[in-house]
């Protein structure tokens, strides 16, 4: 069985930010017209004035540019993982070296949150790795899951037994991050799961401008509820902001099918 992934996005700089500090990547690299490489990315920015805009957009361009360097060498599971690693190293100490020289950024960092597809080495999985708050979800036979975990201040306190989940989720450090591209904890890399394909999965990576103000349950509703990924992007922005949402808001939507051979569909937005 092979796949075939249709790819919705969609940002936007919402109802109260002067600037978008979100990027939102989408990009292949086909040969004869084939997929041999999809990378979706979504960034949140943070660092005041122009700062977050400008980390997220190094974060993208450079995981994207070494992604392109090293897809072509990697021949199993493991070096994928480590390839994509590698990329978020490189963006890490390419964004703490500008903050450190140039004082308009010293205080830049940015969350990140991707899907890798590599059909010639396997059709039949997404690598999916995170860093800081924006988060991955699968919904699958109507049900969704949260793929990521927050690198919050507070969900380090769900994971020590001091707060419930239902508590991290209104605390005031839930958006105090302690990992996240632009800080010396980024070490080797990021995690990466490997999260093998369906017929009918569909993955969602936004960041916290759609998540903290909708709620899980409502995600998998409109995301099952739309057979189009970009009509879907587009409805979850959009409700975000009707929610008063006082962030920007960007989102990834990945559809998957089965089909004769691997296909990426993307939808400009």
């Amino acid at each position: 069985m092979s796949f075939a992934l249709s790819i919705g996005q969609k940002s936007d700089i919402g109802n109260y930010r002067e600037n978008n500090e979100d990027r939102v990547l989408v990009s292949q690299v086909q040969e004869n017209g084939r997929c041999q490489l999809l990378a979706c990315l979504v960034a949140d920015g943070m660092g005041g004035q122009l700062a977050g805009e400008k980390a997220s957009e190094m974060a993208t361009d450079l995981i994207w540019q070494e992604l392109q360097k090293g897809y072509g060498q990697v021949q199993n599971v493991e070096q994928v993982k480590q390839l994509i690693r590698q990329a978020a190293v490189r963006a890490n100490e390419e964004i703490m070296e500008l903050g450190q020289f140039h004082r308009e950024y010293s205080n830049m960092g940015t969350t990140i949150v991707l899907a890798v597809w590599l059909p010639p080495l396997r059709d039949d999985c997404l690598f999916v790795s995170w860093l800081g708050d924006s988060r991955a979800y699968l919904v699958r036979d109507r049900k969704i899951e949260c793929l990521t975990v927050d690198h919050s201040i507070a969900q380090a306190l769900v994971e020590a037994g001091v707060l419930s989940a239902e508590e991290a989720r209104v605390h005031r450090f839930r958006n105090r991050l302690w990992k996240y591209l632009g800080t010396k904890e980024v070490a080797d890399g990021p995690d990466v799961k490997v999260v093998y394909l369906r017929p009918g999965d569909r993955f969602l990576l936004c960041t916290d401008g759609l998540t903290g103000v909708v709620e899980d349950e409502k995600l998998a509703e409109v995301i099952t509820a739309n057979t189009d990924p970009q009509k879907a992007a587009e409805e979850l922005v959009k409700l975000a902001l009707d929610c008063d949402s006082k962030d920007n808001v960007s989102c990834v939507l990945i559809y998957v099918d089965e089909a004769s051979e691997p296909v990426a569909r993307v939808s400009n937005g």
